[in-house]
């Protein structure tokens, strides 16, 4: 009898300790989200992004072509064309900047595609910071 009291006391007590730290690491994990995701501007995510998993960089530069025209290039047209970066993004507008480079382009969509509409004007903010 003392066994199966020891081991019930055991286990009982296991269990609330694991949920005691599980609660806390999801709450700290909400609290770091929330909180840098309110402290970031549109341009500071689209720069990450754009950096980061959006791998831009690879390809494009602030102020040089690389393998694709530079950032200021990128916005600079845009601009004066009106046009729409958030759908090419999307795969849903034609290449405005530089055509002859689409199929390279092209194969990052299956990044871009993933991303939210918010992620996607992020990135715009940011390439658009970049026009003087």
């Amino acid at each position: 009898m003392k066994k199966v009291l020891f081991l019930a006391a055991v286990l009982a007590f296991t269990a609330c300790k694991k949920e005691t730290a599980e609660n806390n690491v999801t709450s700290t994990e909400n609290y770091s989200e929330g909180e840098s995701a309110k402290a970031k501007t549109p341009e500071d995510l689209g720069k990450e992004i754009f950096e980061g998993r959006g791998n831009c960089t690879a390809c494009h530069q602030a102020d040089q072509k690389i393998i694709g025209p530079s950032i200021k290039e990128i916005a600079k047209i845009y601009k004066d064309k009106n046009g729409d970066m958030v759908s090419f993004l999307k795969g849903n507008a034609k290449p405005i900047v530089d055509p002859s480079q689409f199929s390279v382009m092209e194969t990052n969509f299956a990044i871009t595609k993933e991303m939210s509409d918010e992620e996607l004007k992020a990135i715009e903010t940011y390439i658009n910071s970049h026009v003087k």
